[in-house]
């Protein structure tokens, strides 16, 4: 059986130290100074990176910690995670919901707790797959935009002092709706930002994070299924344990209106066919390459219980929405590379004018309120708020890949 955590550290990452080890120890008395006693709420922290900022943030030892999500055995997993973690701090008041963070009951559990001093939100629909049809990108607009500016309005009843949204890479210089959504999700928390502290990050990918390729692998295996990977995208990367940190540091020591990013070289972008590689020597076979699926699946079928051979299959991106390489910043935004050691900062953000951003929303639910509505329509609305949204449609998305 592999060492995941191992495996990350030698084979994706490349290092065994956190990148971010370093900023943690140097601020530690300051992030205890601020999270020590603190009433806490994460939403969406049953998924990858939220559970990771609660791994992260609990050393600190708030005093009270809300967990909303969705996902019902997503919370039962992050509990018993958390419980069965030796010597880590849980706080007495430690409670989980599995509910929407729009629902009427999340507002009525949010005033009688009269707010939080710390609320970092993670639900997002965070996958390039995420855009498929008309119904889907609707989704994933309602919740990276629509929804999250309906939890800004609630929150400024009682404002944190610190609030932290993530963002994604692909918010920087976007060319698939997932990107975008996110892009506009970053100029809403930014235009709240005079009534209280707003923070996000743009990350790289979370290495084996739930729903990614790579976390897929561990089921094809258990399964007895091919291994699939593209082989000209190139991502960067960084570990479970860093996702957290990275969202730590800038929910808690980033400055109003900070966007923060891992500081990452070019060379260190790796391919998911290169690791697919190194995944399938790690579990001590040799790859068997396939040009299709079909005859991938066939040789998995019939592979004997003691192959020492395993079937992948390499191909070329042709789906809507991905994109060849990732970037964490474009011309014009004003970086800060000496405040961390291992994150970068984009400081002194524009506010995006507020009847811009509202003239946005009210397009879009004009869109929405046409059962007619396509595709297209949303593309166009969103590239007349974004100009340099470039979206190549390709006609096919990653449901319809192995």
């Amino acid at each position: 059986m592999i060492n995941l955590k191992n495996f990350i550290s030698e084979y994706v990452i490349n290092r065994q130290e956190s990148l971010f080890a370093h900023d943690i120890e140097d601020n530690k008395d300051r992030l205890h100074n601020e999270i020590n006693g603190a009433s806490v709420c994460v939403i969406g922290g049953a998924g990858s990176i939220g559970s990771s900022f609660i791994k992260s943030l609990l050393p600190f030892k708030p005093s009270k910690l809300i967990v909303v999500d969705l996902n019902e055995n997503g919370l039962a997993e992050l509990t018993r995670d958390l419980r069965s973690t030796y010597k880590l701090y849980i706080p007495t008041e430690y409670r989980t919901y599995t509910l929407n963070f729009s629902d009427p009951i999340f507002e009525r559990i949010f005033r009688a707790e009269k707010g939080f001093d710390i609320i970092a939100n993670f639900s997002a629909h965070k996958h390039v797959r995420s855009e498929k049809d008309k119904y889907s990108v609707e989704a994933l607009i309602e919740n990276n935009d629509i929804k999250a500016k309906h939890l800004l309005d609630l929150i400024s009843e009682y404002p944190p002092k610190h609030f932290f949204c993530v963002s994604t890479d692909k918010a920087a210089n976007p060319v698939n709706i997932m990107g975008a959504s996110k892009r506009i999700m970053e100029d809403i928390i930014m235009s709240y930002s005079s009534k209280f502290k707003v923070t996000t990050a743009r990350f790289a990918n979370v290495a084996f994070s739930n729903g990614s390729l790579p976390q897929g692998w561990l089921e094809r295996i258990m399964k007895k299924q091919p291994l699939t990977a593209p082989c000209d995208v190139k991502r960067y990367f960084v570990s479970p344990e860093e996702s957290g940190q990275i969202c730590l540091l800038a929910c808690i020591l980033g400055n109003n209106r900070d966007i923060f990013f891992p500081k990452l070289r070019k060379e260190q972008m790796r391919t998911f066919s290169s690791i697919c590689d190194d995944f399938v020597t790690a579990l001590g076979f040799t790859k068997k390459e396939f040009d299709n699926d079909e005859d991938a699946k066939e040789f998995a079928a019939n592979m004997p219980y003691n192959s020492t051979v395993y079937p992948v299959v390499y191909f070329k991106s042709d789906t809507t929405g991905e994109k060849a390489y990732e970037e964490f910043f474009v011309p014009g935004e004003t970086l800060n590379m000496s405040r961390f050691h291992g994150l970068g900062v984009i400081e002194n953000i524009k506010i995006r004018p507020l009847d811009e951003i509202e003239e946005f929303f009210n397009r879009i639910k004009h869109v929405f309120s046409n059962p007619s509505f396509t595709k297209e329509d949303v593309v166009l609305t969103i590239k007349q708020y974004i100009p340099n949204f470039e979206h190549e449609e390709k006609g096919k998305n990653l449901d319809q890949k192995m």
